[in-house]
């Protein structure tokens, strides 16, 4: 019996909790574009959309890529990578519940293509089905044991789970085997300060921003925790740091306050909390928005009183 994903809900996009395949990686290397050998006939064969399905991707042009992938997997339902490439252009665009879809036909086209398992179990990651995202990585797994981005979303399930000693396993193998990758460390580290082991946390939050200095939210992980410990001078250069990387994230300018309130720079206290809190408000975070005003106003009234 086929698997229908129409009942399963697929969320929005969740900033650093899944690690999908790059577009350029597996298919591109597996299933480079080669000349039709039909030069008798005029008529694309599925080979033939999938290698412009290909270049479109080069070029940028997903939407033209996924007309192509959908007319490769048409003409051929059993190409296997024409059904996972949709499925990576389909999840570039953001649509999850399509990309699922055509993860979902490649892993029937070919039950030994791992990235397609891994990816499925991903969207579903995503979708909150937890029970099914964990038995298409372990299939995944199963196929391909060093494959990293399906250890990193494991991880991700068993660190939904609050299973953390396990989702620090995932983490390490996603380390080892996706070396390049920031996210896995990242959240190797969250998981890490769950347990209160801050110097374990603090070293994977700077493996993560090593690996990739535009990390905003590693490095507001490391200014808190430099926060907590009294370090301030550390803990402001980290959120400024994260405000570098994203200049539109509403934590590093909220830490940045926490920390110009220490050290009664009331002034630049009062205009960062300004930003942070505006930040907030059209980012639709209500709550943090009042916490940024409170401290705000505080900011403002101890900016006015002489010192």
């Amino acid at each position: 019996m086929g698997l229908s994903f129409s009942k399963y809900r697929i969320a929005g996009l969740v900033s650093l909790t899944l690690l999908v395949v790059s577009i350029s990686s597996p298919s591109l290397s597996l299933f480079p574009p080669v000349a039709s050998k039909l030069a008798q006939s005029h008529a694309k064969t599925a080979i033939d959309w999938l290698n412009q399905g290909l270049q479109a991707i080069q070029a940028g042009k997903v939407q033209d890529a996924i007309a192509a992938f959908k007319q490769a997997a048409k003409l051929d339902p059993t190409l296997a990578p024409a059904h996972y490439n949709l499925g990576l252009a389909y999840r570039q665009m953001g649509k999850l519940q399509p990309s699922a879809d055509a993860f979902y036909r490649a892993t029937q086209a070919d039950p030994k293509f791992a990235p397609a398992f891994a990816n499925l179990g991903g969207a579903l990651l995503e979708g909150n089905n937890l029970q099914l995202a964990n038995d298409y990585l372990q299939r995944a797994l199963e196929l391909d044991p060093k494959l990293g981005f399906a250890h990193y979303n494991f991880g991700l399930v068993r660190e939904q789970q609050r299973d953390c000693e396990r989702a620090i396993a995932s983490f390490k193998k996603a380390i080892e085997y996706s070396k390049n990758a920031p996210e896995p460390p990242y959240h190797l580290g969250m998981c890490y300060l769950q347990q209160g082991k801050v110097d374990q946390a603090k070293d994977a939050f700077r493996k993560a921003v090593k690996i990739n200095p535009k990390y905003p939210e590693a490095y507001y992980n490391l200014g808190s925790i430099w926060f907590i410990q009294h370090k301030l001078e550390e803990s402001l250069e980290a959120f400024r740091k994260s405000a570098q990387a994203n200049s539109n994230y509403p934590n590093a300018y909220y830490g940045a306050g926490l920390v110009f309130m220490q050290l009664q720079q009331y002034g630049n206290a009062v205009q960062v909390l300004q930003f942070a809190r505006d930040l907030y408000k059209a980012q639709g975070n209500p709550q943090w928005a009042k916490n940024a005003e409170q401290l705000l106003q505080q900011a403002q009234n101890l900016n006015y009183q002489p010192r």
